[in-house]
């Protein structure tokens, strides 16, 4: 009977979310600093007439905890989400860097999908119009909103950046998206355009030479082309919708220095630039010698397609898979390089050993193209090794290319993956979710003297008893609990009737 006793009260029954489970304090004592090892009769959640803890906690990760107290080793359970186990986890005071190796993996991948929501809230994907306090936090002037006291100014600042730099905001704003897109476009084929033979137009020039008999005649002489006057006014429209567009998004700008040291903005304001400077050129130094070369500065304004980032998501998607793939793109680089320089080597000296008339490769440098060019599976057939020992070499090269880049492709294409498939389910889920109130109801503590679970009245704030007719409030808990306890139990509480005890008390 004395055995049965110390039994019963070494054991403990933990009510946790409906569902009770029972074991010994010495389990619970195995791993200290916790709020399971400091469990006391004298807390608030203790319920003397069910002789329990209650807990309204996730009952299926503290089926996990109490087996990490039993076993030692903590399991992540693969119904639960990973920011939610680690909360409870929070709450029992255990630390989740004690995952097992095994699922280790598995629970970290929330913050894997964590980080990746964050870049894309960076870069600014949603086409959901925002309210009218988030406008005022993002442009500055909160207090005046919250005062009353916005200006015409403010009112029309955010309506204006909507326009130039928010294509899918409003309809207004898609059709100053589509005019943008447009200009981009025909800017992109005129800079193409001007360059085929068919839409050039002579430079004539008449010089006047001397004859045999020493009269004066006149040649004409048909030196260089220049492009259709019809592309210079096509470039000056398209430059003035540029620079009346970039004049705009720079004012009406909630930060002028992020809008400054944008990439995209500043490949815009370069490429705008550049048109003005290249009429400055044809102005001033068209009569020197070398005065083509300075079109080639102009090549920056086919950087403008950039711009369509603004109206594509995947265009933004792609150029964040290249950024989150960087390590990957280096490595490849890496190993690009150090075959190409090895594999140029070899196919130098292996055309030199046999004799070789018609040797392609005269030097290393030489062999930098060739190596380059197969690896990358281009094969031009511009140089092509002619011995047997060179013939290895080059095969050898190809395979190596093949294996080199085939690699980091499959992460590449991973993280783009995985960025589009969170962009898409970002754009089904509802923006606004219902808030749920946190909102616990929990009794006061029981001062010593004081009779009944329930405490000081719940409706007074003295110490005395609540009387008769009005309810008390730890008298509902309970009544709560009891209904709880009936109607679940947990596989715990039934215990076989024999049952092996080690010393300190596990069964």
């Amino acid at each position: 009977m004395n055995l049965m006793n110390m039994d019963s009260e070494n054991r403990v029954v933990l009510n946790v979310g409906g569902i009770r489970h029972e074991t010994y304090k010495a389990t619970l004592k195995k791993i200290p600093a916790t709020r399971l090892s400091r469990l006391t009769e004298a807390l608030g959640n203790y319920d003397p007439v069910l002789n329990e803890y209650f807990f309204d906690r996730h009952p299926g990760v503290f089926a996990q905890v109490l087996n990490y107290y039993r076993t030692g080793k903590l399991h992540y359970p693969t119904d639960v989400c990973g920011p939610l186990f680690e909360e409870e986890l929070s709450f029992w005071g255990l630390d989740s860097n004690q995952v097992e190796p095994c699922c280790w993996m598995t629970y970290t991948q929330h913050r894997n999908t964590q980080e990746t929501l964050a870049v894309l809230d960076r870069l600014d994907l949603d086409t959901e119009k925002p309210t009218d306090e988030e406008v005022a936090k993002k442009f500055g002037f909160e207090d005046a909103y919250n005062k009353g006291k916005v200006n015409w100014w403010q009112h029309l600042k955010p309506q204006m950046w909507s326009l130039f730099d928010e294509p899918y905001s409003s309809n207004a704003a898609k059709i100053i998206g589509i005019i943008s897109v447009f200009f981009i476009c025909v800017s992109i084929i005129s800079f193409c355009l001007k360059t085929h033979p068919d839409m050039r137009v002579p430079y004539i020039r008449n010089i006047t030479v001397k004859t045999a008999s020493q009269n004066t005649s006149w040649v004409l002489d048909k030196t260089q082309t220049n492009a259709h006057v019809a592309f210079f006014y096509i470039e000056c429209v398209c430059n003035a919708w540029f620079t009346f567009e970039i004049m705009v998004r720079f004012i009406s700008s909630p930060s002028k220095l992020r809008f400054i040291t944008s990439s995209v903005n500043i490949i815009d304001y370069i490429a705008t630039l550049s048109f003005f400077i290249d009429l400055i050129l044809q102005r001033f130094a068209s009569h020197l010698e070398n005065a083509d070369i300075l079109e080639f500065f102009s090549i920056i304004r086919i950087m403008r397609l950039f711009k369509l980032t603004r109206h594509s998501s995947g265009l933004k998607i792609l150029i964040q898979t290249f950024r989150a793939s960087a390590k990957e793109l280096t490595l490849l680089v890496f190993f690009l390089v150090l075959g190409i320089v090895i594999f140029a080597s070899l196919v130098y000296y292996a055309e030199r050993i046999q004799i070789n008339p018609h040797n392609d490769f005269n030097s290393i440098p030489l062999g930098l193209w060739w190596a380059l060019v197969t690896m990358t599976t281009v094969g031009y057939g511009d140089m092509t090794p002619k011995t047997y020992i060179g013939m290895f070499v080059g095969a050898l090269c190809a395979l190596a290319g093949v294996l080199t880049i085939a690699l980091p492709v499959p992460v590449i294409v991973s993280n783009f993956t995985m960025y589009y498939s969170h962009t898409q389910a970002r754009a089904k889920l509802p923006k606004r979710r219902r808030r749920v109130c946190p909102v616990e109801l929990s009794r006061p503590p029981r001062l010593p003297g004081q009779g009944g679970p329930g405490g000081v009245c719940a409706n007074t704030g003295s110490g005395k008893l609540p009387s008769s007719n009005a309810p008390s409030t730890g008298s509902m808990d309970q009544t709560i609990r009891r209904m709880n306890a009936n109607r679940t139990i947990s596989k715990d509480v039934i215990l076989p009737k024999m049952e092996t005890k080690d010393p300190v008390g596990n069964v």
